[in-house]
């Protein structure tokens, strides 16, 4: 394995037919050309090449050899073509990761222009409300949600999204209406319970007014889409992303409350194992993921933050 050097040069001075020819493609002087021919001629024991200041011209055992070293350049040049292609085109497998709330349109809608344009590129998606072992499960490209924590991975910013409080019209018709925040006191509240704590909002209101609430979920699980479907189903009111809830608003299967009062957006963030190097088809992922997540939310905001995983 020492000598892969030496045989890459062996065989580009019988390619090119000299050592000054083969030094000049190589961007090397002719002397250590020719020093690496004698070395690679010391380690075998085996004269490659008589020189004469005419020509050169291989041995018996230097056109075996030759053969053999051109074979492997060949593959090596091949190699080489092939870690381009994966460079400068979307191809081979795209393993991406994402909260089981993007397994619907949200992803579909983002990732199918990929699918159409580039037909050597597969898709293998993993949805997981839970926070994964990027490395371990060999996820090329993650979607996480709100703050994250210091960590080695890299987080690029993809867009800025709003919370809404709602409610199915059911449920409304049962509790009555909520003008002020303080009323969420004495609902049905439903919950995310990813940390394990109660759920504590900050409502900015207007004329400046402001209402910081501490709320013990009635329902709280692990999975925005369940929270959702038990809001739909008149159970309670809950928090929900705007973007994932626009549809239902629009037919009015649900209602936004407090729209006089607004509560702090959060970050959706493309994360990847490091940021130098990436192959083109994590590219145009996060590419295509910021076009259409960010085109869909009110906010947006371009920035590349380290990674913090929550």
């Amino acid at each position: 394995m020492d000598n892969l050097k030496g045989m890459a040069i062996f065989a580009t001075v019988v390619a090119r037919g000299s050592m000054a020819a083969a030094a000049e493609a190589l961007g090397m002087t002719p002397s250590a050309v020719s020093q690496q021919i004698r070395k690679l001629e010391a380690h075998a024991q085996v004269t490659l090449l008589h020189r004469t200041t005419r020509k050169l011209t291989l041995t018996e055992a230097g056109a075996a050899f030759y053969r053999s070293c051109a074979e492997m350049l060949a593959i090596a040049e091949e190699a080489e073509q092939r870690l381009g292609e994966w460079r400068e085109a979307p191809v081979g497998e795209l393993r991406l990761a994402a909260p089981v709330g993007f397994s619907g349109k949200l992803i579909t809608e983002a990732l199918r222009p990929l699918l159409e344009n580039h037909r050597q590129l597969r898709l293998q998606l993993f949805f997981h409300d839970e926070q994964i072992d990027l490395i371990e499960q060999r996820i090329d490209l993650a979607i996480r949600v709100g703050n994250l924590a210091d960590s080695s991975l890299v987080a690029r910013h993809l867009a800025e999204w709003n919370n809404l409080v709602c409610a199915a019209p059911v449920y409304l018709r049962r509790c009555g209406p909520i003008d002020h925040p303080q009323q969420l006191q004495q609902v049905d509240w439903l919950s995310l319970n990813t940390r394990g704590q109660a759920h504590t909002l900050q409502f900015n209101g207007p004329d400046e007014e402001s209402c910081r609430l501490r709320l013990e979920p009635r329902v709280a699980a692990n999975s925005m889409i369940a929270l959702r479907q038990f809001t739909l189903d008149g159970l309670g009111i809950s928090l929900q992303p705007e973007p994932e809830v626009r549809e239902a608003l629009e037919e009015g299967r649900l209602v936004r409350l407090l729209p006089q009062w607004t509560l702090p957006s959060f970050g959706i963030y493309a994360v990847t194992p490091r940021r130098d190097a990436q192959p083109a088809k994590v590219k145009v992922a996060i590419e295509a993921l910021r076009r259409h997540l960010g085109g869909i939310a009110p906010v947006q905001r371009e920035t590349a933050v380290r990674s913090r995983p929550a």
